[in-house]
C-alpha cells in the first residue's frame, strides 16, 4: 500500500521557489554580461582612439587606423571624429536591446601631435 504524504507537506518546495526566482536570476545575470560588454566596449574605444592618434601624428587616416583597431561586430555602432589632433571614438557594447546599448555608449578620447 503507498504511503500518503501528510497535508502540509513540503516536498517540491523548493523547485516552486527555483521556478519562481529564475527570472530575477536571468535579470541579474543579464544586467552583468551587459554591464561588463560596457567595459569590453570602453576598453575597444580607448585602444581605438589610440591608433588613431598614432595615425594622425604619422601623417596617416585617423579615421581608418581607429576603425581598423576595432573587431568586426563594431562596424555600424562606431563613430569616429578627428578636431584639431584629437581622435574621439564613440561606441555602443553589443546587446540585444537597443535602447540600453544607446544608454551606455563609451566615449573615448586620445590625442596627438604631428611629428616635427
Amino acid at each position: 500500500m503507498a504511503k500518503s504524504l501528510p497535508q502540509g507537506s513540503e516536498r517540491g518546495q523548493a523547485t516552486v521557489e527555483l521556478i519562481a526566482a529564475l527570472p530575477a536570476l536571468l535579470l541579474a545575470a543579464l544586467l552583468a554580461l551587459q554591464l561588463l560588454a560596457a567595459g569590453y566596449a570602453l576598453t575597444l574605444a580607448d585602444g581605438a582612439a589610440e591608433a588613431g592618434a598614432l595615425a594622425l601624428a604619422s601623417g596617416s587616416s585617423a579615421e581608418e587606423a581607429a576603425r581598423g583597431a576595432l573587431p568586426g561586430w563594431a562596424e555600424r555602432d562606431v563613430s569616429v571624429t578627428v578636431h584639431g589632433g584629437e581622435v574621439s571614438v564613440r561606441l555602443r557594447p553589443p546587446s540585444p536591446f537597443r535602447a540600453i546599448a544607446d544608454r551606455l555608449e563609451v566615449t573615448s578620447s586620445a590625442s596627438a601631435r604631428p611629428a616635427p
